[in-house]
């Protein structure tokens, strides 16, 4: 039999990135224009995979999700969050279908202590019984996916020019990420980080996140203005633990790499470190809202690199072996 178990060092990594660190601003997050996608494929390829293969993020412009459905979506995120916790515990998470409502859940490894934040997934063929009624929010679902299809097909985009530079065909990883099918693991993950209460402002020993790397894919990032913190730590400053600050701007989306493309890639394309620093006295100490778009293959998928580094493993054995062996020890 084959051993698909993960590679040790993609396990071993994230507890050592729990330091501070510091802040540096000498690495550059590329903007990367999508317009006249088609016509410009080639060249936007080659600007993808440059930045992808330097620092694992990147930003999209022109990406044809319009400002005004990402202000929508976000509102309805606020709307949603605001609903007593009596309700939203009426849609708890469904671990095993990354599906629902949660809060103050998720303790990295890196930190040992639960990221201040609550999140609601949305993963489509197991969102039935988790939508609020429309008394309780008139308009969320229908909102939520529209938003989510418009993300998907951005990131379809995104993953054909990288199925192109790794010799797949255009569509390779469309077909693996195929919204029709039951098996589809993509998810629009909605996170409210709580506000800094008054008494706490000073002290602020716990993370928004802590340092961790997406298990995805594509993650696609929206964020909104003046509510920052987000950090990006390349491989090559892992040891110094130099982060790099993303500062919000609601009209690109923020990109990264994730484990699963990754090993797709056989290691070419790089899943870095990030996390969500809290804001320092001064700072913006209100809630922080943002919508995380994880493109993750479908879990009958069979995750394979062209040049065989790894054994192949499906898409939902590579996900179970990765938040398995990240969160054992919590």
């Amino acid at each position: 039999m084959t051993d698909t178990t993960l590679p040790l060092h993609e396990l071993a990594r994230e507890s050592r990135m729990g330091a501070h660190g510091f802040e540096t601003d000498a690495r550059e997050i590329r903007r990367i224009d999508l317009a006249d996608f088609d016509q410009r494929k080639a060249e936007i390829s080659d600007q993808l995979w440059q930045a992808a293969t330097d620092i694992g993020f990147f930003q999209l412009e022109n990406h044809g999700i319009e400002l005004a459905a990402a202000r929508e979506a976000f509102a309805m995120t606020e709307r949603f969050f605001a609903l007593p916790d009596s309700v939203k515990a009426q849609y708890p998470l469904q671990k095993a279908n990354n599906a629902g409502w949660e809060s103050r859940a998720q303790v990295r490894p890196s930190t040992g202590t639960p990221d201040q934040k609550e999140s609601y997934q949305i993963t489509r063929p197991h969102m039935a019984p988790l939508w609020p009624t429309d008394e309780e929010l008139a308009g969320f679902q229908a909102t939520m996916l529209a938003f989510e299809r418009q993300a998907w097909e951005v990131g379809m985009k995104v993953l054909s020019c990288f199925a192109d530079k790794l010799g797949f065909d255009s569509d390779f990883f469309t077909r693996a990420h195929d919204p029709s099918a039951p098996d589809y693991q993509s998810t629009l993950r909605l996170l409210h980080y709580y506000a800094i209460p008054p008494e706490a402002q000073d002290k602020l020993e716990l993370w928004r996140a802590g340092a961790h790397t997406d298990f995805d894919c594509l993650t696609l990032l929206f964020q909104r203005q003046g509510q920052g913190g987000l950090q990006v730590c390349p491989g090559k400053e892992m040891e110094a633990q130099a982060w790099t600050p993303i500062p919000p701007d609601e009209d690109v989306i923020t990109c990264n790499i994730g484990d699963m493309l990754m090993r797709w890639s056989d290691d070419r394309l790089p899943s870095n470190f990030h996390r969500v620093r809290n804001p320092v006295p001064g700072e913006y100490m209100g809630p922080r809202y943002s919508l995380a778009f994880f493109c993750q293959a479908n879990r009958n998928a069979m995750i394979e690199g062209p040049s065989k580094l790894y054994p192949a493993i499906t898409a939902g054995e590579f996900l179970k072996q990765r938040v398995a062996a990240n969160f054992k020890a919590y």
